[in-house]
């Protein structure tokens, strides 16, 4: 198995506090890699010291199998990047920010930015400069920046910030094509787990600076099963009557609010009748089925990652 990046122990502490503890990241060849967590878990953080713009206080990072180093230019050379916001020159046009980037990384093929600018649906702006850009429009000039040089490794921190929904879409199948079809290894970080669903290979759960769990999503979807959702204004009774008088054991009570039954083969009309009997209100009952957010939010609570 080729991994791209690899850390070992990967640690960093500011001002005598650890914000980042002891993380082994394992990321292979044309993957995409989600990283997920909460703001300030320590992503961000990960992600520089990746890209050499902060140093870790202990730990290695391996890269395209070389050790990270202070001089280990030809290595970042063969990775596009966006951390936090993109800066630009905002008195020029796309193109010619394009193409200043291209000049001072060494790469001379001006096809490659029309290509990128068509690749993230920009390549109809002439004549804007990038200050009259919309948050999106920056975001996607910044995809196109990280890739225009065909880098090998793509390192992403909330690339679809400030997009629509079509824009959203239209950078997921994007990052597709990059990972299936160029073999390019994406590394993103996203706050919207219904789109790292849709496209990550392999999920990582960062919380408070540790890694929490590293996982394919394809065990994810494995585990990913039905249960009834039942919202109802006294969950601790209902919970007693499903548990006490239906011998429901598999159950989960989320909020004060909302139930929720993983014993399935149980039929939803039982379960109404026995909570109806027993004076319980029920505002909704539906079968659904379990979700990245489910996993991530068992994950975070410490409980054991499962959605079955």
């Amino acid at each position: 198995m080729t991994y791209v990046l690899r850390t070992n122990q990967l640690t960093k502490v500011f001002m005598g506090k650890e914000v980042v503890s002891n993380v082994n990241i394992n990321i292979r060849k044309g993957e995409i890699y989600g990283f997920l967590g909460l703001n300030g878990a320590g992503k961000t953080t990960i992600m520089k010291m990746i890209t050499n713009l902060v140093k870790p206080t202990s730990g290695e990072i391996e890269i395209f199998g070389e050790k990270l180093t202070d001089t280990s230019y030809h290595l970042l050379g063969r990775m596009g990047t966006i951390i936090e916001y993109p800066i630009f020159y905002d008195n020029l046009q796309a193109r010619e920010n394009l193409d200043i980037h291209c000049e001072y990384m060494g790469y001379h093929n001006k096809n490659a930015i029309e290509e990128a600018l068509e690749l993230v649906k920009l390549s109809n702006i002439k004549g804007k400069a990038v200050k009259d850009f919309s948050l999106g429009m920056r975001q996607r000039l910044g995809i196109a920046r990280a890739i225009v040089t065909k880098p090998e490794m793509l390192i992403l921190d909330e690339p679809i910030n400030g997009l629509d929904p079509v824009g959203i879409k239209e950078l997921r199948d994007l990052f597709k094509i990059l990972s299936k079809e160029y073999g390019l290894t994406v590394l993103l970080s996203s706050h919207i787990l219904g789109e790292i669903e849709l496209i990550a290979d392999t999920i990582a759960v960062i919380d408070q600076g540790k890694l929490i769990q590293e996982v394919s999503m394809e065990q994810v979807r494995d585990q990913k099963a039905e249960y009834i959702e039942l919202v109802t204004n006294d969950c601790k009774k209902a919970a007693y009557v499903l548990s006490d008088y239906a011998s429901i054991s598999n159950l989960r009570v989320i909020d004060d609010h909302i139930i929720r039954i993983y014993d399935v083969s149980i039929p939803q009309s039982e379960v109404v009748k026995m909570l109806i009997f027993n004076d319980v209100v029920i505002e909704s009952i539906t079968k659904k089925n379990g979700s990245l957010e489910d996993y991530f939010l068992t994950v975070l609570k410490g409980g054991e990652p499962c959605l079955s």
